[in-house]
């Protein structure tokens, strides 16, 4: 499970000239499922998204997370995270889920962020969505539920 996270003023999410989702101050998660990934994956990958200190405090430093202050998440699922682009000029996206596997892992998500605290909205799975994003910073993280439990080096 690969996610991008972005600290945001705000974020919305239109499916067909409709607004179906939108935040104020928080993170847009935009989230990519792999084929083979658990709702292990998707719990881990949650908690570390919540209590990621990508927020500033009073000195200006990265010291709150979005539980800190309060913030809201805006989750949209992204299959092409996944693309492996090593080869030729079109990415290949077989090591994305199937849309049957990665949807449950989506809510998952979603689930195990609103358990931890955080309001949750989301885009539309699967649906062509026009996605506006107000990066605060700009601030982007990437994170990568595989590589999230890896031994620090020295």
């Amino acid at each position: 499970m690969r996610a991008v996270i972005q600290r945001v003023r705000g974020a919305s999410v239109t499916v067909s000239e409709e607004r179906i989702a939108d935040i104020g101050r928080g993170l847009v998660v935009l989230l990519g499922v792999a084929a083979g990934d658990s709702p292990e994956d998707a719990a881990k990958l949650a908690r570390k998204t919540a209590e990621l200190r990508i927020f500033a405090d009073a000195a200006g430093r990265f010291d709150l997370s979005l539980l800190d202050v309060s913030g809201q998440a805006l989750v949209v699922s992204q299959f092409t995270l996944l693309a492996d682009v090593r080869r030729g000029r079109r990415p290949n996206f077989t090591q994305a889920a199937l849309p049957e596997e990665a949807e449950p892992l989506v809510d998952a998500f979603c689930a195990a962020l609103r358990d931890a605290g955080v309001e949750v909205q989301t885009g539309r799975f699967g649906a062509r969505m026009l996605v506006e994003i107000h990066n605060d910073g700009p601030v982007t993280i990437l994170l990568d539920s595989q590589e999230l439990e890896r031994p620090r080096r020295g």
